[in-house]
């Protein structure tokens, strides 16, 4: 092994050609004067806080696995913290009539959906009897769980009194989703807008109780297919309702990925949180959003 490089039994004699090497990538950091000692100054770690975020990983079991796990629904929350900020700055924006920058930020919402639906490809190398063996030290914790998503859904319109229950034992995180459960959601605001544009939206529609899930309504979908079918005329309000169509295409496949991962790791079995794991899922899917936006399509 004396030509491993990791190995300090290791002969000292090294190639020229490594020499040169070492020393040309010396010389180009000198060059670039790239700043080395950061004892009087912020560095990246300082920054982003890495110490607290890369010592957050707990595992419970002695199974390899569990970081995986971890990792995965870690880095998943901090991506649905990102996808609250940009949503709910979404719906404000949308009130104050700024749809250029709400644009933006659904446009985000959309792409931070797409990493959460690729994120599920890395769970999905956890094998059964992988994860078999981390599940009895899960006790009864689950994503069913996540206040953040639970936002997120609430955000989008799929309202539920029930979902509120599991964050009583937290005041604080109970107030917060509480306050989304109660507020209008995307959608909400959206046909408040094309209300404020002179469109037919019902006026029930524009002053209901936003605690109560939103039902379809055939004139709600008049009101767009106006907008659809004299786009150029509408065209912020057009590409509103794309964008929207982009937001609930992203979270459809999160679902479906979500599903598939869950009955490829874990079959048939109950969920952790006393869900029936898969088919809980499945009826998921069968959530409708925004429905109008889909269902407009039709009549074009």
């Amino acid at each position: 092994m004396s030509g491993c490089p990791f190995n300090p039994s290791a002969s000292s004699a090294a190639s020229s050609s490594d020499l040169t090497g070492d020393a040309s990538t010396a010389q180009i950091v000198r060059d670039e004067k790239a700043q080395l000692d950061f004892s009087q100054s912020m560095s990246y770690g300082d920054y982003l806080q890495l110490d607290a975020i890369l010592n957050a990983q707990k595992p419970l079991s002695p199974d390899h696995n569990e970081m995986l796990f971890i990792v995965q629904h870690q880095t998943s929350e901090l991506w649905m913290k990102l996808m609250l900020h940009e949503l709910t700055a979404a719906i404000q924006h949308i009130e104050q009539d700024d749809l250029p920058d709400a644009f933006k930020m659904l446009a985000r919402v959309s792409q931070i959906m797409a990493q959460l639906v690729h994120a599920w490809d890395v769970l999905a190398t956890m094998t059964p009897p992988e994860y078999s063996a981390i599940r009895p030290y899960l006790a009864q914790s689950s994503g069913f769980q996540s206040w953040q998503y639970r936002c997120i859904e609430f955000s989008m319109g799929n309202k539920n009194a029930a979902m509120l229950m599991p964050h009583a034992h937290r005041p604080d995180l109970h107030d917060i989703v509480e306050k989304a459960y109660i507020a209008p959601s995307l959608y909400d605001v959206s046909l408040k807008l094309l209300a404020r544009r002179g469109l037919p939206v019902p006026a029930h529609y524009l002053d209901r109780d936003w605690r109560q899930p939103y039902a379809a309504n055939p004139h709600v979908e008049d009101a767009w297919l106006v907008v659809y079918r004299n786009h150029k005329q509408h065209w912020d309000l057009y590409q509103l309702g794309e964008e929207l169509a982009d937001l609930e295409d992203a979270f459809r496949l999160w679902r479906f990925r979500h599903l598939t991962t869950v009955e490829r790791v874990i079959g048939f079995k109950r969920g952790t949180g006393g869900t029936g794991g898969v088919s809980y899922l499945r009826k998921m899917l069968d959530v409708v959003l925004f429905p109008e936006i889909w269902s407009l399509r039709t009549s074009l």
